[in-house]
């Protein structure tokens, strides 16, 4: 059993308190920020593999991967959140989504650590200039020393659905 899936069944921990709902969030880098995602929302974590290019597709949406028999869409993150392409290395990894039944992949520089936070941890983002990635954000959370940049997968995958839905179209 992975270590994800092992997380999401532990049921030791209290779900609710003065803070709010207890949720887990997925950290993963982009260049020298660190993100999170709602573990709730992801599938598993993958090591980076051949991507099929996709003509004519936008251009975060890096191709397909064929998991297991079915078709997922993989897009750069950082290219979709405006940052500069990276380069694959031995801790590039690929986020598998959920949403509304289709599985979206997800290119991150590598993947961190899972933890812990009440959902009123999260703080309001900051809102400055109207950098792509802003629209995506659900908050930030401090966390030890680190800025956590807390994203909202709904946002950013409806609001280019049509584009993301290229695996179901094959």
């Amino acid at each position: 059993m992975s270590e994800l899936a092992t997380i999401k069944e532990s049921g030791n921990l209290p779900t609710e308190s003065k803070k709010g709902e207890l949720l887990q969030y997925l950290t993963f880098k982009l260049l020298d920020e660190t993100y999170g995602i709602n573990v709730m929302q992801i599938k598993e974590v993958l090591r980076y593999s051949e991507i099929a290019p996709v003509p004519g597709a936008q251009s975060y949406v890096l191709g397909i991967v064929n998991l297991r028999g079915n078709v997922v869409t993989v897009i750069d993150t950082r290219v979709r959140f405006s940052l500069p392409e990276c380069t694959i290395s031995d801790d590039t990894r690929i986020i598998i989504i959920e949403h509304d039944g289709e599985q979206i992949g997800m290119l991150v520089d590598a993947v961190k650590e899972v933890f812990y936070l009440y959902q009123g941890e999260i703080e309001q983002s900051p809102s400055v200039g109207n950098d792509e990635a802003l629209m995506f954000i659900q908050g930030v959370y401090q966390k030890e020393e680190e800025l956590v940049i807390l994203l909202d997968l709904n946002k950013m995958i409806d609001s280019d659905n049509e584009q993301l839905a290229i695996g179901s179209m094959i």
